[in-house]
């Protein structure tokens, strides 16, 4: 299971059980849920602290690999590939000594 589905469903996890506790106090719905919101978020800071870390670092993974290939393909647009292998090595036997 990915980090972030993880997180995500940890996160939805959270608020459901502070609005099921919080359904049990007599105030207004839209209250209730608002408070859930904001007590759910506070608690999966601490609570989700690892499942968020690991989230960050796949996210911070696939981005470096988005940009290494971004970058390969640049370069391959551009032919820089091409003129690095067809270089004209100095220590060829052909050359003058």
């Amino acid at each position: 299971m990915s980090a972030a589905l993880k997180y995500t469903l940890g996160r939805i996890g959270l608020f459901v059980a502070v609005l099921a506790g919080l359904w049990l106090v007599d105030m207004n719905v839209f209250l209730k849920l608002m408070l859930a919101l904001v007590f759910s978020a506070a608690l999966s800071f601490f609570l989700l602290r690892g499942w968020r870390d690991e989230m960050a670092g796949e996210i911070a993974e696939a981005a470096e690999r988005r940009r290494t290939e971004k970058e390969r393909l640049r370069s391959a647009l551009a032919g820089e590939d091409q003129t690095q292998t067809q270089t004209p090595n100095p220590e060829t036997p052909d050359s003058p000594r």
